[in-house]
């Protein structure tokens, strides 16, 4: 275990040997200043944790908190692996290249391994409420594991979302969008909604370049708009429910995802100054 310190925050590396991703997973603690009440604690859990070493997350964080802007959080990152592309995703259905393989063994760790280390390393068995966020395809796995256990979570923060993840290449003559966007397709044949869910998008005008539809309007933004609306007919509202971000000359990038990372934090756990 390694340490270290900003001047409100601790931040703490563990490593996790998972049995079901069969490799040693890095993830990192970032405590809050203090806490009072282990019970009133939350817990937010960040797909691709190395991107929050990048943005130097813990100064955002301690921004936020001398500000008196959020509530007591406790944040874990977890690097991704270079397999990246096999643990991320969706955990019942594989892409059309059969990317994802592994999404469901992610979530077993995810359920079985990483939340229980969490839990016995810090002697809180009740959090407040667990959340998840990630960039990317790590947002889109985010959303995979709130949507798909929604007993165990209550809020997602999708920042620039791989929302187009597919079970069909586009270029095949019978894709059909609204058939093939896998999310949007699970989402949609719910028949049970669980209103305490919230959720929050970020898209960047400059995500992408793409337009499969050629309607003038990126795809990034596209496959977000379509599965806000799709949360729309199921009753979610964006007055309760959605906090949707489009950031003018945002990008794909870690920068841009820095950027809209406060807006995300008092979003989900702001309070009055």
């Amino acid at each position: 275990m390694s340490e270290y310190k900003t001047a409100n925050i601790s931040v703490e590396q563990h490593i996790i040997s998972s049995e079901f991703l069969k490799r040693e997973v890095i993830i990192d603690f970032y405590f809050p200043p203090k806490t009072t009440d282990p019970s009133n604690l939350s817990l937010l859990l960040v797909n691709d944790g190395q991107d929050l070493v990048t943005m130097k997350y813990e100064d955002i964080l301690d921004e936020l908190y001398e500000a008196k802007s959020i509530s007591n959080l406790f944040c874990v990152g977890i690097h991704c692996s270079k397999d990246r592309k096999n643990e991320y995703g969706t955990a019942k259905y594989l892409d059309y290249k059969g990317r994802g393989a592994k999404a469901a063994l992610y979530s077993q760790f995810i359920l079985q391994e990483l939340i229980p280390f969490i839990r016995k390393t810090l002697f809180i068995y009740s959090f407040k409420e667990k959340c998840f966020a990630g960039f990317s395809l790590g947002g889109l796995c985010a959303l995979d594991m709130v949507w798909n256990h929604p007993r165990e979570f209550n809020k997602v923060g999708v920042f620039s979302g791989s929302l187009w993840w597919r079970d069909k290449d586009q270029d095949d003559e019978d894709f059909d969008e609204d058939v093939n966007r896998i999310m949007h397709r699970q989402i949609k044949e719910e028949k049970n909604t669980y209103p305490w869910l919230k959720f929050f998008f970020e898209v960047g005008t400059l995500d992408e370049t793409a337009d499969r539809n050629n309607n003038g309007i990126i795809d990034s933004i596209d496959d977000t708009l379509g599965l806000i609306d799709i949360l729309a007919d199921k009753g979610y509202n964006e007055e309760e429910h959605i906090r949707f971000v489009q950031l003018n000359d945002g990008r794909h990038d870690v920068p841009t995802w820095a950027k809209a990372f406060p807006d995300f934090l008092k979003w989900g756990w702001g309070r009055e100054a």
